[in-house]
């Protein structure tokens, strides 16, 4: 599964502001239940009874909110780029920057399963993680994140 396959240009926010794990998780119902056509409070409740089974802060201020919600025929994904970091209760207690949320239909079980792998594969690569933390604009942020895997590790001649 490529990012592309679920993450659209409009679906990136390269300046996010939240003063919290819960702010945040609002900020980002409100954007995707807006993009999705679905109610705000029903994206922010599924994300949040996820986190309550365990934060989706990977470590090294990556996290990866998601969840299963009735209404959606596919999976979406969502990435933002905070302006500052916030606590998400991450596994090594270092706040958050960068965000990418999942959403998946109720009934998508492989293929929620194989977009939050290939997002954790994604960001495990360091040098994109630092690309991505200095990149202020959506269509910036959305081309690293969709350009094909061989082109991330290799150096581009100009």
């Amino acid at each position: 599964m490529k990012v592309s396959e679920f993450l659209e240009p409009n679906a990136v926010l390269p300046q996010l502001r939240a003063g919290s794990k819960k702010q945040l998780l609002t900020e980002l119902g409100a954007s995707a239940g807006g993009q999705l056509g679905i109610d705000p409070r029903r994206v922010f409740e599924t994300l949040f009874q996820r986190e309550k089974l365990g934060s989706t802060g990977l470590g090294q201020g990556i996290a990866i909110p998601h969840g299963k919600i009735a209404g959606i025929t596919r999976v979406h994904g969502l990435f933002a780029r905070l302006a500052a970091p916030v606590d998400f209760e991450a596994v090594d207690d270092q706040p958050v920057d960068l965000i990418f949320m999942l959403l998946a239909p109720e009934t998508a079980g492989a293929d929620h399963l194989k977009a939050l792998a290939c997002i954790s594969r994604l960001m495990r690569d360091a040098a994109l993680v630092h690309k991505l933390r200095g990149t202020n604009t959506a269509a910036g942020l959305y081309s690293l994140l969709t350009e094909p895997a061989s082109s991330k590790s290799s150096t581009h001649a100009a």
